[in-house]
Protein backbone atom coordinates (compact mmCIF):
# COMPACT_ATOMS: atom_id res chain seq x y z
CA UNK A 1 0.00 0.00 0.00
CA UNK A 2 1.13 3.65 -0.49
CA UNK A 3 2.39 5.81 2.37
CA UNK A 4 2.00 9.54 2.70
CA UNK A 5 5.12 11.67 3.30
CA UNK A 6 5.07 14.87 5.35
CA UNK A 7 5.30 17.01 2.20
CA UNK A 8 2.17 15.33 0.74
CA UNK A 9 3.96 12.95 -1.65
CA UNK A 10 2.75 9.39 -1.93
CA UNK A 11 5.29 6.59 -2.18
CA UNK A 12 4.64 3.10 -3.61
CA UNK A 13 4.77 0.13 -1.28
CA UNK A 14 8.10 -1.63 -1.09
CA UNK A 15 8.70 -5.40 -1.39
CA UNK A 16 9.37 -5.66 2.34
CA UNK A 17 6.08 -3.95 3.08
CA UNK A 18 4.21 -6.30 0.75
CA UNK A 19 5.96 -9.36 2.25
CA UNK A 20 5.07 -8.39 5.79
CA UNK A 21 1.46 -7.71 4.90
CA UNK A 22 0.85 -11.06 3.22
CA UNK A 23 1.41 -13.23 6.29
CA UNK A 24 -0.78 -10.95 8.33
CA UNK A 25 -3.56 -11.41 5.81
CA UNK A 26 -3.04 -15.20 5.86
CA UNK A 27 -3.23 -15.24 9.64
CA UNK A 28 -6.41 -13.25 9.51
CA UNK A 29 -7.94 -15.72 7.07
CA UNK A 30 -6.89 -18.85 9.04
CA UNK A 31 -8.21 -17.53 12.33
CA UNK A 32 -11.70 -18.71 11.33
CA UNK A 33 -11.29 -22.34 10.02
CA UNK A 34 -14.24 -24.22 8.69
CA UNK A 35 -15.72 -26.66 11.25
CA UNK A 36 -14.73 -30.33 10.67
CA UNK A 37 -17.46 -32.79 9.73
CA UNK A 38 -18.48 -34.96 12.64
CA UNK A 39 -20.56 -38.04 11.69
CA UNK A 40 -23.67 -38.55 13.78
CA UNK A 41 -23.34 -41.06 16.61
CA UNK A 42 -25.49 -44.19 16.38
CA UNK A 43 -28.45 -44.33 18.65
CA UNK A 44 -27.71 -45.96 21.99
CA UNK A 45 -29.73 -49.02 23.02
CA UNK A 46 -32.60 -48.18 25.27
CA UNK A 47 -31.52 -50.13 28.32
CA UNK A 48 -31.64 -53.83 29.14
CA UNK A 49 -34.64 -55.32 27.40
CA UNK A 50 -35.30 -58.21 29.78
CA UNK A 51 -34.65 -56.50 33.12
CA UNK A 52 -37.14 -54.73 35.29
CA UNK A 53 -36.50 -51.18 36.42
CA UNK A 54 -35.36 -52.37 39.83
CA UNK A 55 -32.76 -54.68 38.29
CA UNK A 56 -31.23 -51.97 36.13
CA UNK A 57 -29.42 -50.49 39.11
CA UNK A 58 -25.66 -50.43 39.24
CA UNK A 59 -25.15 -53.08 41.92
CA UNK A 60 -27.19 -55.75 40.14
CA UNK A 61 -25.57 -55.00 36.78
CA UNK A 62 -22.09 -55.31 38.28
CA UNK A 63 -23.06 -58.65 39.82
CA UNK A 64 -24.51 -59.78 36.49
CA UNK A 65 -21.36 -58.98 34.53
CA UNK A 66 -19.04 -60.53 37.12
CA UNK A 67 -21.12 -63.70 37.32
CA UNK A 68 -21.07 -64.08 33.55
CA UNK A 69 -17.31 -63.47 33.38
CA UNK A 70 -16.34 -65.85 36.20
CA UNK A 71 -18.65 -68.60 35.00
CA UNK A 72 -17.11 -68.32 31.56
CA UNK A 73 -13.61 -68.56 33.01
CA UNK A 74 -14.57 -71.56 35.15
CA UNK A 75 -15.95 -73.49 32.21
CA UNK A 76 -13.34 -72.47 29.63
CA UNK A 77 -11.05 -75.51 29.91
CA UNK A 78 -13.81 -78.07 30.42
CA UNK A 79 -15.84 -76.35 27.72
CA UNK A 80 -13.10 -77.04 25.17
CA UNK A 81 -12.96 -80.69 26.23
CA UNK A 82 -16.71 -81.24 26.21
CA UNK A 83 -17.21 -79.22 23.05
CA UNK A 84 -14.72 -81.33 21.10
CA UNK A 85 -15.95 -84.64 22.50
CA UNK A 86 -19.56 -83.55 22.02
CA UNK A 87 -18.98 -83.14 18.28
CA UNK A 88 -17.48 -86.65 18.13
CA UNK A 89 -20.40 -88.16 20.04
CA UNK A 90 -22.93 -86.31 17.93
CA UNK A 91 -21.46 -87.98 14.83
CA UNK A 92 -20.86 -91.45 16.24
CA UNK A 93 -23.68 -93.11 14.27
CA UNK A 94 -24.70 -90.66 11.53
CA UNK A 95 -22.27 -88.62 9.40
CA UNK A 96 -19.44 -90.40 11.20
CA UNK A 97 -16.15 -88.69 11.95
CA UNK A 98 -13.52 -91.47 11.74
CA UNK A 99 -11.35 -90.34 14.64
CA UNK A 100 -12.39 -92.31 17.72
CA UNK A 101 -11.42 -95.98 17.55
CA UNK A 102 -10.83 -98.97 19.81
CA UNK A 103 -8.39 -101.83 19.36
CA UNK A 104 -9.95 -105.11 20.48
CA UNK A 105 -8.00 -108.23 21.45
CA UNK A 106 -9.07 -111.65 22.76
CA UNK A 107 -6.95 -114.01 24.81
CA UNK A 108 -7.17 -116.64 27.52
CA UNK A 109 -5.58 -116.43 30.96
CA UNK A 110 -5.12 -118.94 33.75
CA UNK A 111 -5.81 -117.18 37.06
CA UNK A 112 -4.43 -118.44 40.36
CA UNK A 113 -6.60 -120.99 42.14
CA UNK A 114 -7.37 -118.55 44.94
CA UNK A 115 -8.84 -115.98 42.54
CA UNK A 116 -11.42 -118.50 41.31
CA UNK A 117 -13.15 -118.88 44.65
CA UNK A 118 -15.59 -116.00 44.02
CA UNK A 119 -16.34 -113.29 41.43
CA UNK A 120 -14.95 -110.67 43.82
CA UNK A 121 -11.65 -112.56 44.09
CA UNK A 122 -11.46 -112.79 40.30
CA UNK A 123 -12.13 -109.06 40.04
CA UNK A 124 -9.31 -108.27 42.48
CA UNK A 125 -6.90 -110.44 40.48
CA UNK A 126 -7.90 -108.76 37.20
CA UNK A 127 -7.29 -105.31 38.71
CA UNK A 128 -3.80 -106.35 39.74
CA UNK A 129 -3.09 -108.20 36.49
CA UNK A 130 -4.02 -105.27 34.22
CA UNK A 131 -2.94 -102.51 36.63
CA UNK A 132 -6.39 -100.91 36.91
CA UNK A 133 -6.77 -100.24 40.65
CA UNK A 134 -9.27 -97.38 40.19
CA UNK A 135 -11.33 -98.76 37.31
CA UNK A 136 -15.08 -99.05 37.64
CA UNK A 137 -16.28 -102.64 37.90
CA UNK A 138 -19.41 -104.60 37.18
CA UNK A 139 -19.99 -108.21 38.22
CA UNK A 140 -22.65 -110.49 36.78
CA UNK A 141 -23.23 -113.90 38.31
CA UNK A 142 -25.52 -116.40 36.62
CA UNK A 143 -26.33 -119.47 38.68
CA UNK A 144 -25.88 -122.90 37.19
CA UNK A 145 -28.67 -125.30 36.41
CA UNK A 146 -30.24 -127.47 33.73
CA UNK A 147 -30.62 -125.94 30.27
CA UNK A 148 -32.16 -127.41 27.11
CA UNK A 149 -29.64 -128.98 24.74
CA UNK A 150 -30.25 -131.16 21.67
CA UNK A 151 -33.72 -132.30 22.67
CA UNK A 152 -32.67 -132.94 26.25
CA UNK A 153 -31.14 -131.11 29.16
CA UNK A 154 -27.61 -130.60 30.37
CA UNK A 155 -26.32 -129.16 33.61
CA UNK A 156 -24.72 -125.80 32.94
CA UNK A 157 -22.15 -124.58 35.49
CA UNK A 158 -22.23 -121.23 37.18
CA UNK A 159 -21.12 -118.33 34.96
CA UNK A 160 -19.27 -115.18 36.03
CA UNK A 161 -18.75 -112.01 34.03
CA UNK A 162 -16.43 -109.35 35.39
CA UNK A 163 -16.02 -105.99 33.65
CA UNK A 164 -13.41 -103.34 34.45
CA UNK A 165 -13.91 -99.95 32.80
CA UNK A 166 -11.42 -97.09 32.55
CA UNK A 167 -11.52 -94.15 30.11
CA UNK A 168 -8.75 -95.62 27.94
CA UNK A 169 -9.27 -99.36 28.37
CA UNK A 170 -11.94 -101.91 29.27
CA UNK A 171 -11.58 -105.55 30.34
CA UNK A 172 -14.35 -108.14 30.03
CA UNK A 173 -13.66 -111.50 31.64
CA UNK A 174 -15.90 -114.56 31.40
CA UNK A 175 -15.43 -117.61 33.60
CA UNK A 176 -17.34 -120.89 33.90
CA UNK A 177 -17.19 -122.48 37.32
CA UNK A 178 -14.91 -125.49 37.26
CA UNK A 179 -12.70 -124.31 34.39
CA UNK A 180 -9.07 -123.40 34.88
CA UNK A 181 -9.03 -120.62 32.28
CA UNK A 182 -10.75 -117.28 31.86
CA UNK A 183 -11.55 -115.72 28.50
CA UNK A 184 -10.55 -112.07 28.28
CA UNK A 185 -11.78 -109.39 25.89
CA UNK A 186 -9.66 -106.22 26.03
CA UNK A 187 -10.51 -102.93 24.30
CA UNK A 188 -7.96 -100.13 24.15
CA UNK A 189 -9.20 -96.68 23.12
CA UNK A 190 -7.17 -94.15 21.19
CA UNK A 191 -6.91 -90.52 22.29
CA UNK A 192 -10.17 -89.44 20.60
CA UNK A 193 -12.14 -92.35 22.02
CA UNK A 194 -10.68 -91.64 25.45
CA UNK A 195 -11.82 -88.03 25.11
CA UNK A 196 -15.33 -89.22 24.30
CA UNK A 197 -15.27 -91.50 27.35
CA UNK A 198 -14.39 -88.50 29.50
CA UNK A 199 -17.48 -86.80 28.12
CA UNK A 200 -19.69 -89.81 28.94
CA UNK A 201 -18.08 -90.32 32.34
CA UNK A 202 -17.23 -93.89 31.36
CA UNK A 203 -14.92 -95.34 34.00
CA UNK A 204 -14.65 -92.00 35.82
CA UNK A 205 -15.08 -91.44 39.54
CA UNK A 206 -17.98 -89.73 41.29
CA UNK A 207 -15.79 -86.67 41.82
CA UNK A 208 -15.50 -86.25 38.04
CA UNK A 209 -19.26 -86.61 37.66
CA UNK A 210 -19.87 -83.89 40.25
CA UNK A 211 -17.27 -81.68 38.56
CA UNK A 212 -19.04 -81.98 35.23
CA UNK A 213 -22.32 -81.19 37.00
CA UNK A 214 -20.85 -77.83 37.96
CA UNK A 215 -20.00 -77.23 34.30
CA UNK A 216 -23.58 -78.02 33.29
CA UNK A 217 -24.85 -75.62 35.95
CA UNK A 218 -22.40 -72.99 34.75
CA UNK A 219 -23.73 -73.31 31.20
CA UNK A 220 -27.25 -72.67 32.49
CA UNK A 221 -26.07 -69.55 34.31
CA UNK A 222 -24.15 -68.38 31.23
CA UNK A 223 -27.24 -68.83 29.09
CA UNK A 224 -29.33 -66.66 31.41
CA UNK A 225 -26.75 -63.95 32.09
CA UNK A 226 -25.66 -63.91 28.44
CA UNK A 227 -29.23 -63.28 27.32
CA UNK A 228 -29.62 -60.43 29.79
CA UNK A 229 -26.32 -58.84 28.76
CA UNK A 230 -27.06 -59.32 25.06
CA UNK A 231 -30.20 -57.24 25.42
CA UNK A 232 -28.04 -54.21 26.25
CA UNK A 233 -25.48 -54.63 23.50
CA UNK A 234 -27.54 -55.58 20.47
CA UNK A 235 -30.80 -55.18 18.58
CA UNK A 236 -34.43 -54.72 19.53
CA UNK A 237 -36.87 -57.00 21.29
CA UNK A 238 -38.37 -58.24 18.05
CA UNK A 239 -35.02 -59.55 16.83
CA UNK A 240 -34.36 -61.30 20.14
CA UNK A 241 -37.81 -62.89 20.19
CA UNK A 242 -37.41 -64.01 16.57
CA UNK A 243 -34.02 -65.62 17.24
CA UNK A 244 -35.19 -67.48 20.35
CA UNK A 245 -38.48 -68.48 18.74
CA UNK A 246 -36.79 -69.82 15.62
CA UNK A 247 -34.35 -71.93 17.63
CA UNK A 248 -37.05 -73.38 19.88
CA UNK A 249 -39.43 -74.03 17.00
CA UNK A 250 -36.77 -75.83 14.95
CA UNK A 251 -35.81 -77.96 17.96
CA UNK A 252 -39.40 -78.93 18.76
CA UNK A 253 -40.18 -79.76 15.12
CA UNK A 254 -37.09 -81.97 14.80
CA UNK A 255 -37.84 -83.76 18.08
CA UNK A 256 -41.49 -84.41 17.18
CA UNK A 257 -40.54 -85.55 13.69
CA UNK A 258 -37.99 -88.01 15.09
CA UNK A 259 -40.46 -89.37 17.65
CA UNK A 260 -43.14 -89.85 15.00
CA UNK A 261 -40.73 -91.81 12.80
CA UNK A 262 -39.55 -94.13 15.56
Amino acid sequence: MSTAQPDGQVTAPTAATRGSAAPAQGVAQSSHPEPAYVPPRPAEPRGYLFLSQGMKRGRFLVWLRRTHAWMGLWGAALGLLFGTSGILLNHRSEMKIPLAAQHETHHTLTPPIGSLESPEALEAWLRERFKLPHAKSRIQKKPGGPVPWGGGQVLQPENWRVTLIAPNVSINAEYWRGDAETRIEQKEANAWATLANFHKGSGMSNVWILLTDTLAGGLLVLAITGTLLWSRLHGPRLLAASLIGTTLTASVVLILTTLSLS
